[in-house]
């Protein structure tokens, strides 16, 4: 046998133990009801309710039976057929239907009735244990620590027979019982439940159904699970390639030529300082001129004012030091409200105002 099959059969054991386990339970909370069928010393079968059952409705007095070859020959009251249908039939039969057995054994071995009595059926009655239906007295503690119980037994095919009787008209349970005599307490050597297989296959049925339920809603869990994280992983790994190249840019700008913080200090090094250039230039302007507008881009600088000679601010610029290239850029125009004449000058910034040189 394989590895699977071996476990295969020990799951299903062990499935069978639980759902009999759970089944005799709720089998014995169902309330059901009992009807007597007492056996008369001329083989007549009387059908009457059980103590303690009570039905509502119905007409339910004594009623006599005949049970010929498995069944019930003459047909039963409409309110009966309802009260058996579903119902457990308790069979009292005669006594000389079975065989009764006395037996004397060590007190000690009243915990081992069943294997004991089991294994000596076939000495005690004329039927082996397979073909036999029995049980047993409650054990009567006799002298030297020794005890007394009476084999009650008879055979298996003319109980079933009974028993299927019963179970055709829908009776869900059959107990055969007998007593050596009237005053005698009864053994019951046969209770078969037909509707006890039906509930463990369907409690079984319903165990099976709830852990493959379980296992599936498991692998689904799990194969989900698996799915988000991976998910989460290449959407991390991503997120950390992004960060890695974002910090290799960072390193690569900060140490080569083209970095933000290069570029600005090659500009501030290359651009002519705006307060160098405006101090120059009014140290050069005359105490006649005043400038209105001063404009710097780059290494070109534009002047607008008033002064009372134009021209000669041209000549001042060109031989300074610090400017070249001096020129009117606009049309120099006079205001009669002006004490002199309003002038546009453009010049070049030389060189040496750059910063750091």
């Amino acid at each position: 046998m394989s590895v699977l099959a071996e476990i295969a059969a020990a799951f299903s054991a062990w499935i069978d133990v639980v759902a009999r386990t759970a089944a005799a339970p709720l089998a014995n909370v169902r309330p059901v009801r009992r009807i007597e069928v007492v056996e008369d010393d001329a083989g007549i079968f009387t059908m009457r309710l059980a103590p303690k059952t009570k039905i509502k409705d119905g007409d339910f007095s004594p009623c006599r039976i005949d049970v010929v070859d498995e069944a019930v020959s003459n047909p039963l009251s409409p309110d009966w057929a309802d009260a058996v249908r579903g119902g457990v039939v308790e069979l009292l039969l005669q006594p000389s239907r079975f065989v009764f057995r006395p037996l004397d054994l060590p007190s000690r071995a009243a915990e081992f009735l069943d294997g004991i009595i089991r294994a000596q059926i076939d000495r005690v009655t004329p039927w082996n244990a397979a073909e036999a239906v029995f049980h047993w007295s409650p054990p009567r503690p006799i002298a030297g620590e020794r005890i007394a119980v009476t084999v009650v037994a008879t055979g298996r095919a003319a109980a079933m027979s009974l028993v299927q009787a019963f179970s055709d008209l829908g009776a869900t349970g059959v107990e055969i019982s007998t007593a050596a005599s009237a005053e005698a307490d009864r053994v019951t050597v046969l209770s078969h439940q037909a509707g006890g297989q039906t509930g463990f296959n369907r409690v079984r049925l319903a165990l099976v159904a709830v852990l493959a339920t379980t296992g599936v809603l498991a692998m689904l869990s799990s194969g989900i699970g698996g799915f988000i994280g991976d998910s989460y992983d290449a959407e991390q790994q991503q997120i950390e390639r992004r960060i890695a190249e974002r910090r290799a840019m960072m390193r690569g700008g900060q140490s080569g030529a083209g970095s933000p913080l290069d570029l600005l200090t090659r500009r501030k090094q290359t651009s002519p300082s705006s307060v160098m250039v405006i101090e120059a230039l009014s140290a050069l302007l005359p105490d006649h001129t005043y400038a209105t507008e001063i404009r710097l881009e780059g290494d070109k600088l534009q002047i607008v004012g008033v002064t009372r000679d134009a021209p000669s601010l041209i000549q001042i610029l060109e031989q300074s030091p610090h400017f070249a290239s001096a020129g009117f850029f606009a049309p120099t125009t006079r205001a009669a409200n002006e004490p002199g004449e309003r002038f546009h000058i453009e010049a070049k910034i030389k060189p040496h105002f750059r910063l750091g040189t």
